[in-house]
């Protein structure tokens, strides 16, 4: 597929979609078919950098020590320092409230078995600890600033059960050209990872959030 298979199904998707009163987010539907899933080889866990913003406002927690309280100031929505990991192991409430309000959540290396055995529990079932394979995992002397950018334009695909792709790839007051480029990204960057690329993919779909799916056609 092309950028201009995309621009098409946004353009049909906006001539389709009612006006509504606020500004819609664009989701991207990637199906997915002959993946064994249950292989962990055929199980999709891979993180794009798209090139335009993804439609809505990026949280990011940080779990950290005394050496990197300042470089998370003003950085990171939520600090949380090595001596209030306890606080969250007792209360799953707050861990869970913790996970749910955060898209990402980056971790100071040489405490990672602190971080593992407070939060991993929980971060761990929602696919949230720190990762190093998306950057997470960092040095205690570690300039947090062009993470936290990267962060915000990082989107994370996952079929680990259902052979099925979902994220939120824009919003409706974006050009179609911006839109087309993160979706024209994240699908290039997905086919190297599947076994056998292209014929992986199933089919490709777009939707705004009030609206009916548009498929994505290469004709």
């Amino acid at each position: 597929m092309n950028k201009e298979n995309f621009i098409k199904a946004i353009q049909e998707l906006r001539e389709k979609s009612k006006k509504r009163n606020f500004s819609q987010t664009f989701d991207l539907i990637i199906n997915l078919k002959d993946l064994d899933l249950k292989k962990t080889d055929n199980q999709i866990e891979t993180w794009v950098q798209i090139p335009y913003s993804k439609g809505k406002p990026t949280k990011i927690g940080c779990l950290i020590g005394p050496e990197l309280k300042e470089a998370a100031a003003g950085t990171c929505n939520t600090i949380i320092m090595q001596d209030d990991f306890p606080t969250y192991a007792k209360d799953k409430k707050k861990t869970k409230k913790l996970a749910d309000d955060h898209d990402f959540f980056i971790g100071q290396a040489n405490i990672m078995p602190d971080i593992a055995k407070n939060f991993g529990r929980i971060l761990g079932t929602r696919g949230k600890m720190p990762n190093p394979k998306a950057g997470c995992v960092v040095p205690p002397n570690a300039n947090l600033k062009p993470l936290a950018e990267k962060l915000k334009k990082t989107i994370k695909l996952k079929a680990k059960i259902q052979p099925t792709i979902k994220c939120t790839i824009g919003k409706e007051d974006m050009k179609d050209e911006e839109i087309a480029e993160n979706v024209f990204t994240i699908y290039n960057q997905l086919i190297h990872t599947l076994p056998k690329e292209k014929n992986n993919i199933k089919n490709v779909m777009i939707k705004l959030t009030m609206g009916k799916p548009v498929k994505i056609t290469e004709k």
